[in-house]
């Protein structure tokens, strides 16, 4: 099994670690749609454990340029970090034993318990049209044999939170498989291939909050988000070399639209608002 994670307590950074250690490959992790290789690196006597995903292995995708998904990981790392959640764990884009491709900490979550979220439960199916106290309703979905059950998630904070990341990155693809709790409280979430897309594509499980106001929070976030991503400041430079011009001024206008309309998300009906299969 794969080592804990751990972020390197030396002088280096994690970025600094994954961008300039030897990256040495251990296995392949065949669930995933795309080729996602488990690998350790190591540099100046630091070492830990990271995803590898060259761009080499990536399927084509009929609604994304080829070779573009790694290049997306990225630039969801950088807009999670400029507004100070760092959702999204330590990725850089560099070359590797397959060539180029996207390298990722590597993060050891915690079995996510079913039932009360107060005891860490994230999502859930539960019986009835109400969620129940701490949940947040997602919409109802088919179990079999022509039952239909509320599908949930709790009503936390970090949650929250990955809603805005997504509004903000236009993810298609926010899974519950993709939500990484860790021992010491923290949330990740992670596949962020499907991203950054000109075209309003974002599908989540994440919908509980839809039409409720953004909190002052989110709201702090995301003007500051708005001035990192003004023509000439590093995070724009950035974002330039890793999506297409417009495609970054995609990202400003769903920024200014958060900024605006001062809400949440709703589904726009052009598109399936939950992705499949939602886990």
């Amino acid at each position: 099994m794969p080592a804990p994670e751990r972020i390197p307590t030396g002088s280096l950074t994690a970025v600094e670690l994954l961008a300039k250690g030897e990256l040495t490959v251990r296995g392949r992790i065949r669930e995933a749609s795309n080729a996602v290789l488990y690998c350790t690196v190591a540099y100046e006597g630091e070492s830990t454990h990271c995803v590898y995903k060259p761009v080499a292995g990536e399927r084509p995708l009929w609604d994304f340029p080829d070779g573009t998904l790694a290049q997306r990981e990225v630039a969801a790392y950088e807009v999670s970090a400029a507004l100070g959640w760092d959702l999204v764990p330590p990725t850089v884009l560099r070359d590797g034993p397959y060539g180029e491709g996207m390298v990722q900490l590597w993060i050891e979550q915690i079995e996510q318990p079913e039932g009360d979220p107060e005891e860490g439960g994230l999502l859930a199916l539960v019986d009835g049209e109400e969620p129940g106290e701490g949940w947040k309703a997602v919409g109802l979905a088919d179990v079999g044999e022509g039952r239909t059950a509320l599908l949930v998630h709790a009503d936390d904070e970090r949650l929250r939170r990955l809603a805005v990341l997504d509004a903000v990155i236009n993810n298609g693809d926010r899974k519950g498989g993709h939500l990484l709790p860790t021992e010491g409280g923290r949330l990740y979430g992670i596949d962020h291939g499907v991203t950054f897309n000109v075209d309003d594509k974002l599908r989540t499980l994440l919908w509980g909050w839809a039409g409720e106001p953004l909190t002052e929070e989110a709201v702090a976030a995301l003007t500051r988000l708005a001035a990192a991503l003004a023509p000439g400041e590093p995070l724009a430079t950035r974002l330039a070399e890793l999506i297409t011009a417009a495609e970054l001024d995609a990202l400003r206008g769903r920024v200014a639209g958060l900024l605006s309309d001062g809400v949440h998300r709703s589904p726009s009906g052009e598109w399936p608002p939950i992705p499949w299969p939602p886990v």
